[in-house]
Parts: C-alpha cells; sequence; structure tokens
C-alpha cells in the first residue's frame, strides 16, 4: 500500500535509452506509489492518431520532438505521477530544461548489451531504421549519456524491473 506522508511534491520523470525499461519501471513505481502513469510516446500516439514510426516518417524527428516537448510540458502540469519520456526527450534541450525544472528526472543506467538485445528487432522504433541496431545504439548513448547524466538521480537498469521499482520507492 502506498504512503501518503511519502507522495512526492513533483512528477517523476524516467529518463534514459530505448530499452531500458522505462515504462515497465515507471508503471511499477507508479502502483508502488499509488500515483497515475504515462508513458510520454503513448500520449504523442493518441493526439496524433499515429505511432511514433509514421510520425517520425510522415513529418521528421524535429517534428516529433516539437510534440514530445509540448506534451511533457502538459504532462508535467497535470497531476503528480509517474512519467516515462521517450529515449530521446532528455537530450533536447528544451525537454530536459522543462523535466528538471518542474520534475525529478530519474536516469535508468542499463548496459549497452542489456538495450541490444532488449530492441534487437528494432521495428517500433525509428531511430534504429537503415543500420546495425548496436552500432547505432552504442552512437545514441555516447551522444546521450552526458545529458542523462544530469537526471536528478541516476540508477543502474541491470537489475529487475521490479526491483528497481522497489529501490526507488524507498527513496
Amino acid at each position: 500500500m502506498a504512503d501518503p506522508t511519502n507522495a512526492p511534491e513533483k512528477p517523476i520523470v524516467i529518463v534514459g535509452m530505448m530499452g531500458a525499461g522505462k515504462s515497465t519501471v515507471g508503471r511499477g513505481l507508479a502502483e508502488r506509489l499509488g500515483l497515475p502513469f504515462v508513458d510520454s510516446d503513448d500520449e504523442i500516439e493518441a493526439q496524433a492518431g499515429l505511432s511514433v514510426a509514421e510520425i517520425f516518417e510522415r513529418f521528421g524527428e524535429a517534428h516529433f520532438r516539437e510534440e514530445e516537448r509540448r506534451t511533457i510540458a502538459k504532462l508535467l502540469d497535470g497531476p503528480v505521477g509517474v512519467i516515462a519520456s521517450g529515449g530521446g526527450a532528455f537530450a533536447d534541450p528544451g525537454t530536459r530544461g522543462l523535466i528538471l525544472e518542474r520534475g525529478v528526472a530519474v536516469w535508468l543506467d542499463v548496459p549497452l548489451d542489456t538495450l541490444a538485445e532488449r530492441v534487437a528487432d528494432g521495428t517500433h522504433r525509428p531511430l534504429l531504421n537503415g543500420g546495425d541496431p548496436r552500432a547505432i545504439l552504442e552512437r545514441l548513448m555516447a551522444e546521450r549519456a552526458p545529458f542523462y547524466a544530469l537526471a536528478h538521480l541516476t540508477i543502474r537498469g541491470d537489475q529487475s524491473p521490479e526491483r528497481i521499482a522497489v529501490a526507488l520507492a524507498a527513496v
């Protein structure tokens, strides 16, 4: 049962690479804290009536990042809860600034080999199209890690999502 005296004052935003387990950990954490959970990519898809892959294909990444920033801003202004952000959200300066100012950013730092295993098919991950998924992940990880490191809290994501959610709920 969630302890209402230990409820966070700001939304908790899970950040990290695609395949890190942000949604799985976020759902578990929200359940333990008695808070609502939302995946920002799911919200974007619901608003657009298109999948993330379709948005990338039709309008490009820059358009998607603008929609992502607007969506996350709305979520941060809503009820306190747990938000799983898209993998590239925290790399965007505007989105990162909103999250750091209005929420509590938690970086799920997952080893490259684990990420590569989890996203091996790459079918619904537009940034993995057109190349070796592991090599693309490695490049993205190198580019994004300095931004993820700015999160309020970092947790190694090489344990089960349940254990991570339990550990985060205790913080």
